[in-house]
């Protein structure tokens, strides 16, 4: 709409001959406007919220403490089994050793028989102390 349409006359009219049209509020006036804080009364209280808390962080704590059960159950399983079986592993390394121990003396004897005063299998160290390979092979350059 333009403003010739509006004041029913052609042409520009200065602001001062145009109505007054001012808003204003309908009819009635408007609603009140709610301002107040209200919290609804409805849901569990602090009290519900915390003992809900409380058992589900207890049973929790229960299934943590069946579950660390259970592991050590299993754990001392494990090492009860290692314990039955560390002699016999044993056993079969002592017999590995004493076969290459035998090869190793007797390569020893034979690399060393042109040296006079040389006892084969003497320790060098003279230390009073035997002390078993650190290695699982006791000479793996010569063979």
């Amino acid at each position: 709409m333009t403003e010739a349409s509006i004041r029913n006359k052609a042409g520009m009219a200065s602001v001062k001959d145009m109505p007054v049209l001012q808003d204003g509020p309908p009819p009635g006036g408007f609603a009140p406007v709610r301002f107040a804080r209200r919290i609804p009364n409805s849901g569990p209280s602090a009290m519900a919220i915390f003992l809900t808390t409380f058992g589900v962080f207890s049973w929790g704590m229960y299934q943590v403490g069946k579950g660390n059960k259970i592991r050590r159950a299993i754990k001392e399983e494990k090492y009860a089994a290692r314990r039955a079986i560390l002699p016999i592993l044993q056993a079969e390394e002592d017999e590995r050793f004493v076969k290459e121990w035998k090869k190793y003396l007797e390569e020893e004897a034979r690399i060393m028989k042109d040296v006079p005063g040389w006892k084969v299998g003497e320790s060098v160290y003279h230390s009073g102390k035997w002390m078993p390979p650190a290695t699982g092979e006791l000479r793996p350059d010569i063979w």
